[in-house]
Order: structure tokens, then C-alpha cells, then sequence
């Protein structure tokens, strides 16, 4: 059999055997180390103390009081060390004890446990078989000459409030009240105060300074700012550290100021003193400090409260905020386990935290962690998910078992408790409703309260929904049926279709008309023996101007047609030789129309919340269609249409989808004695406020229109031209306008 103790002293191997039954070997000793040596040293401003073991040992380093720390290490022996171990008096340390122990599952546990001269938090780090605690010696807060006058000063409209120490001030909270008296509060790591507890101020806005430990958390010390009110203020560190100035101004906070942006050197907060859960917590935060905490019995907060606006930082100084609050509220741990066993893990966190802890009999594995100052809820919680397990609570045990037996159980209990409550007697509810369709809601609570045994049945004569299912599901169905059946507000809607109409016409022509002949009867013959006679008229058709002389013989006839039609004005002029052998007549015409016209409709139309409503007037045009040699007769609608669905919202304004057309017949364009229709329609949905008026709709038309009638070449002479043309110029607009209002009509 191997042995690790070959090569032992015989002194240490007697005093391993005479251990006997306090401390019994395991059945392989080469599982068990022996503790070599502890040491003390000052390294830098640190104090150090150096563990040495026979091999790399697992170790669990926790605080239980703010003035111990201890190591325990897992499969090793301390053999021939002191009680009461005395270290290096410039350590931090007051004292180390040695003491052997047994865990639970029988494994031999040596125990270091170090007295710390000062509230401090040890650093704790291995390297292959040695164990290191590092403690730093204390900064102390002093004043630069020892008097009050050295560290508070005036500062313009500002009050300067200046802590120097030995060493590096680290903030670790700067936290102001926000109710009660006005307090600032900031909290110094590893620092302790040689100022008196309490010193008057009575300068602007600051009425004293109190320094003292933090009972919360006993590893801070606190200094208190009392003021007469609530005022802004900016920390101002030095370059070094080792000087922190809180400037107080005079000026009031903003309201919203909850916390000023602390202005420190960056640091480390450390972990957040927030109360433990009673369930999984063996000991309960320590009541805060009266002369330190907030007044009006408000302890004080753990956390600092959310940052408002920062102040400006001087030149040369950077802004850190507060770290946010972490969601682990356990004490600070350090552990170090290579290959160990997971279930030996999990019985040692029972005994860091004093939790009862049950453990699943099928957790298996091992488990290799190297976590150092941690919460230990985190590093609970961090096992747990690595290797897939889950823990529950009842009352003040903790069961832990992997995630797939925890989901089966919570499975079963589940299909348990539905069969449970499935196991009752059914029974009938009867509700005649009053406002609501029973078919209406019967879907509705089938999905949502009905169980699988329930059944439901309508009476649309009486409008009653017959409910039979288990007491428990009926009553919901009573209470969702209370809430369902109200009454609905009522929404009137109004609506405005706004034509305007402009037209303009102008058209200016002019007639000619022509007659001449070559007749014996006057004298005036061509000479020829042919054509000797002969005569000339206009052709478009029509006579105008003064009657011949001679009947026989035509008047002026049009030969330039181009009058205006319907003109409301002309001006004639006939022109003739004595003997009638030439007649010219002219006739100027001009018509010009304009007309504005407006059409106003205004249909309304009132209905439920929800439900679509429909307003019609108007009329139906016949359609005859003629196929196969049957007349069929249709009828269209030529109407004012106006669909509205109201939904009214929680804010009193009303959503509406609104379907508007607006048909009218034009019988000034008939075919076939049938008019075309004329339509405007509109669909949308708007949101509008109770009572407000809205546009949802708008056409504008424009139309504009020249013409010109000529004849051919005496159009184009200058100057004259115009008298053989017909001008005219039609401007035609119309403008369409929809606007709509609802009112919400109260009951």
C-alpha cells in the first residue's frame, strides 16, 4: 500500500498515532496531508500569512465575524502546532489558532482561524501547497495639523470637508437621505478614525461631522454629514489617494436628486450588505447604528439610491459611479476544490451557511472551482448550474437534485393537483345576461375558465348561458360573466361632405354671308356669249341679313359659319350694292357663363361601442339589359353611404373605421336614358379625441379647356384673321371635403 507518510519524521508519525480516535485515519492515508508550517511577513503595507501543507489541499476560506477569518482544508492534519500561534506585531493580526476537526462525512479538517487586530476583509490566494492571507494595515483618518480647523473650510458658497489618512481612502458608498433630516453618507474601506466621534461644523448648510464604524456592515467605517438641508455635493479625491474632500454647496439639490455622482479615484465596492432571506439564512443582519442611520426609524439603505445628474468634476479628478446592487446578499467566500466530490461540496456549503441541506441520493461527480471572495449563495448557485442542478425550499430545508428530477416532480404535483381538483362534484350556473349575446360569449369562457369536465349550453329566447362544471370554475365563470355583461357607451357620429363647385365659359364667333350675280335684268352680264349670266351664294347653309329685292334671287347665304350656339349676344351688319348685284353680311356672336354651386350632406348615425353601423340615402336607377330576348331590369344605387365601426379607448378618445361614399346620378350625361354615377368614396380608420373634428378625405379637381374654330388662310391675316375664327375658353373646379365627429354618449 502506498503511504505519503514515508519519509516523515518519527516525532510527527508518534504524534499522528497518538491522535488515536480523535482523529482517525482514513482507510487510504495517502488521501490525508499534513499542515508543514505557518509563517508571518509584512509585504509592502500587507501583512501575510503563508499556510504550507505536505500536497495542494482543497480549502474554504470564510468570515464569520468582521474580526475573524478562517481557513479550513479539507483531508489534512495540523500536527505540533501552538493554540494560540503568535505572528509578526506589524501584521494586521492578532493572533492564529490551530485546531483539528472532523466533517461530517468523517474526513479529517484542519482549521486555521486568524484574529484580526481591526474590522477588515483579508485577501486569501493559493499557490500549489501554500496558502497566503493577505490583511492591509489600516489607513487612518487624521486631520493635517489636529485641528478641527484643518479638514472644514469654506469654499465660496461650498463647505469643504477634507479626510487625510495614512494610506489609500477607499469609498465604497456615497448614499444621501431622502426622507427626515438631511444626510450624507460615505463609507471607508479598511479605515478606522482618530477624530472624535462627533464635531460641530455650523457652516453653511453642514451642522456636524460624525465618524464612526459602520454596525451594518462592521468592515466600513461611516462618516455622516449632518445638514439643514438637502443640498448638492461632489467627492473630490487626490492624486495619491490618501485625501478625499466632500464639497457641500450651499445651493438646494434638484428634486429629482435622489444620489450625487460620487467623484472618487476608480475602486473595487465591495459586496453589498443587502438583508438575507430568512429561508436560506442562518443569521440575520445586525440592526444599523443609531447615530449613523437615517432618522425617522428608516434604517439605513444598503444600496445607494439611483444617481442623479453628476456634478462637474474638478480638472484632473474622474467620475465613478456606485456599482448597482448585486442579487447574492451571502457572506464572502473563498474556495479552492480540485477533483473534490460534488456531494462532500454541497454538505460543505451546510456548514458556511447553517442551511439545512438535504441532497438527492442520485448527485454524482466531482467538481474543480477556484473562487476567491465570492458571496457564497453565488458560488452555491454557480455549482448547482454547472452541473445541471436545482434546489427547492420548504420552510427551513433546501433539497438539492438535478433539474430533470425537480421538472418530473413538479410534473407530478402539477397532474396531481389537476386530478385533485378535477375529483369534485359538478354543478349547474344559470345567468340570463343582459347586455351581452350568450352565443357570443359561450367561446369565450369555454377557452378561458371551463374545465375539461365543464360543459356549456345557450337559450337564445331567454339569452341564458347554462354553465355545468366543478364549484370553483363556476364561480370564475360567475365573476368573468359579472365583468363581461355591462353595458356599452354609445357613439354618435357625424359626418360632413362639403362640394363646391366654380365654372367659366366664354366663346366669341362670327357669321358671314355672301350673295352676288350677273343678270340682263341689271345691266350686268359678263359680255361673253358664255357664261353670260351667272351668280355666287354662301354654302354652309342658312340666309342671313335683309331679304333680296328679287325674290327670284338669293339673299346673302352663310359662306362663314362659325356663330357662337345659344349666344346671349350678337351684333349684325348687311352690306349691298343699289342694283343687288353684290350683298355681304357679317354677324359677331359671344356667349359667356359662370356659375359657383355647393352641396352639403350631412348624414349622422349613432351605435354601440364595437358595432358597425350603416346609414343610406338616396336613390336607384333602373338598368334594363336585353339578352336572349328577355329584358331584365336592374337597379343600382346612386346614394349617400356612410359604414362606421366605433372603438372607444381608455383614454376617452375614439377609434373609428369608417367606410363614406357619396353617389349622385348625372343626367346631363345620359345614354340611353340612363345616367353615369358620380362617386366619392372613402375608407380609413382615424383615432380622434371625444367631440373633435377631423378631415379624412379630400379631392380637389381642376379643369381647363381652349378651343378654336378658323377658316382656312383668311384666319391667318394679319390684323383680320380674327374675323374669320371662334374662340372659346372653358375653366371648370371642384373641390371635395369629408369631415366626421364623434361623441361618446354617456348612459
Amino acid at each position: 500500500m502506498e503511504c505519503r507518510l514515508v519519509g516523515w519524521k518519527l516525532p510527527v508519525l508518534g504524534a499522528l498515532l497518538a491522535l488515536g480516535a480523535m482523529v482517525p485515519l482514513r482507510a487510504s492515508v495517502t488521501d490525508t496531508a499534513v499542515l508543514k508550517r505557518i509563517t508571518s511577513r509584512v509585504d509592502d503595507r500587507a501583512g501575510v500569512i503563508s499556510i504550507e501543507a505536505s500536497d495542494p489541499v482543497p480549502y474554504v476560506a470564510s468570515q464569520p465575524d468582521p474580526r475573524t477569518f478562517v481557513v479550513e482544508m479539507r483531508d489534512v492534519l495540523a500536527v505540533g502546532f501552538a493554540d494560540n500561534f503568535k505572528v509578526d506585531p506589524r501584521v494586521p493580526i492578532a493572533g492564529v489558532h490551530v485546531e483539528n476537526t472532523r466533517a461530517f462525512d468523517g474526513a479529517s479538517i484542519a482549521r486555521v482561524s486568524v484574529d484580526l487586530a481591526q474590522p477588515i476583509r483579508p485577501r486569501v490566494r493559493s499557490s500549489r501547497n501554500v496558502i497566503y492571507i493577505e490583511a492591509d494595515r489600516l489607513g487612518v483618518v487624521i486631520a493635517a495639523r489636529g485641528g478641527y480647523d484643518s479638514y472644514v473650510e469654506r469654499r465660496g458658497a461650498s463647505t469643504a470637508i477634507t479626510l487625510l489618512g495614512t494610506g489609500k481612502l477607499v469609498p465604497m458608498s456615497v448614499e444621501a437621505t431622502k426622507e427626515g433630516p438631511a444626510r450624507l453618507y460615505v463609507d471607508l474601506a479598511n479605515a478606522s478614525s482618530s477624530l472624535p466621534g462627533v464635531t460641530p461644523v455650523e457652516k453653511g448648510t453642514v451642522q456636524n461631522v460624525r465618524i464612526g464604524l459602520n454596525e451594518k456592515s462592521p468592515l466600513l467605517t461611516r462618516v455622516a454629514v449632518e445638514m439643514t438641508r438637502r443640498s448638492a455635493y461632489h467627492l473630490e479625491p487626490s492624486s495619491d489617494g490618501r485625501q478625499l474632500t466632500m464639497i457641500i454647496d450651499d445651493a438646494a439639490a434638484p428634486s429629482t436628486q435622489a444620489q450625487a455622482a460620487a467623484v472618487l479615484a476608480p475602486v473595487m465596492p465591495a459586496a453589498p450588505q443587502t438583508p438575507k432571506p430568512a429561508a436560506l439564512m442562518a443569521q440575520a443582519q445586525a440592526p444599523p447604528a443609531n447615530v449613523f442611520a437615517p432618522p425617522s426609524q428608516t434604517p439605513a439603505p444598503t444600496a445607494p439610491p439611483q444617481a442623479a445628474a453628476p456634478q462637474t468634476p474638478p480638472a484632473g479628478t474622474q467620475a465613478v459611479p456606485i456599482a448597482p446592487p448585486s442579487r447574492y446578499s451571502g457572506n464572502p467566500v473563498s474556495l479552492d476544490f480540485q477533483g473534490a466530490d460534488l456531494r462532500a461540496v454541497l454538505r460543505t456549503f451546510a456548514e458556511i451557511s447553517g442551511l439545512n441541506i438535504v441532497i438527492d441520493p442520485t448527485i454524482q461527480g466531482t467538481v474543480d472551482v477556484s473562487l476567491r471572495d465570492v458571496p457564497w449563495d453565488q458560488a452555491l448557485d454557480i455549482i448547482l448550474r454547472a452541473n445541471k442542478l436545482g434546489y427547492v425550499v420548504d420552510g427551513t430545508i433546501v433539497r438539492v437534485a438535478p433539474l430533470a428530477v425537480l421538472a418530473d416532480e413538479e410534473t407530478q404535483r402539477r397532474k396531481l393537483a389537476d386530478e385533485q381538483a378535477l375529483s369534485g362534484e359538478l354543478r349547474v350556473l344559470t345567468r340570463a345576461l343582459s347586455y351581452a349575446r350568450a352565443e357570443d360569449l359561450r367561446p369565450l369562457i369555454t377557452a378561458t375558465v371551463l374545465s375539461s369536465r365543464g360543459s356549456i349550453q345557450t337559450d337564445q329566447r331567454t339569452n341564458t348561458l347554462i354553465i355545468n362544471d366543478l364549484p370553483d370554475r363556476l364561480q370564475r365563470a360567475s365573476d368573468l360573466l359579472t365583468t363581461l355583461d355591462a353595458p356599452q357607451p354609445q357613439v354618435e357620429i357625424e359626418a360632413r361632405i362639403v362640394q363646391t363647385t366654380r365654372q367659366f365659359a366664354r366663346t366669341i364667333g362670327v357669321q358671314w354671308g355672301i350673295g352676288g350675280r350677273a343678270s340682263n335684268s341689271i345691266g350686268n352680264t359678263t359680255g361673253l356669249a358664255f357664261p353670260n349670266q351667272g351668280s355666287i351664294t354662301g354654302r354652309t347653309g342658312g340666309v342671313q341679313g335683309p331679304p333680296a329685292p328679287e325674290p327670284q334671287f338669293d339673299s346673302a347665304a352663310t359662306g362663314v359659319n362659325l356663330g357662337v350656339t345659344g349666344a346671349s349676344t350678337a351684333l349684325g351688319l348687311a352690306m349691298g350694292s343699289v342694283n343687288g348685284a353684290l350683298n355681304l353680311d357679317v354677324i359677331l356672336s359671344a356667349l359667356e357663363r359662370q356659375g359657383q354651386g355647393r352641396l352639403l350632406s350631412t348624414p349622422r348615425v349613432t351605435t354601440q361601442n364595437n358595432v358597425e353601423a350603416e346609414m343610406t340615402q338616396g336613390v336607384q336607377i333602373p338598368i334594363q339589359t336585353v339578352a336572349n330576348n328577355t329584358v331584365t331590369v336592374t337597379f343600382k344605387d346612386a346614394a349617400l353611404t356612410l359604414k362606421v365601426t366605433p372603438q372607444i379607448t381608455a383614454a376617452n378618445t375614439v377609434i373609428m373605421r369608417v367606410s363614406l361614399e357619396n353617389a349622385a346620378p348625372d343626367y346631363s350625361k345620359s345614354v340611353n336614358n340612363i345616367p353615369p354615377i358620380d362617386t366619392q368614396r372613402a375608407i380609413t380608420q382615424v383615432l380622434v379625441n371625444n367631440g373633435d373634428t377631423t378631415v379624412i378625405g379630400g379631392i380637389y379637381v381642376s379643369s381647363e379647356q381652349t378651343n378654336k374654330d378658323d377658316t382656312p388662310g383668311l384666319s391667318r391675316l394679319p390684323l383680320l384673321g380674327w374675323l374669320f375664327q371662334r374662340n372659346g375658353v372653358n375653366d371648370e373646379s371642384r373641390e371635395l371635403l369629408i369631415f366626421i365627429t364623434p361623441r361618446i354618449l354617456t348612459l
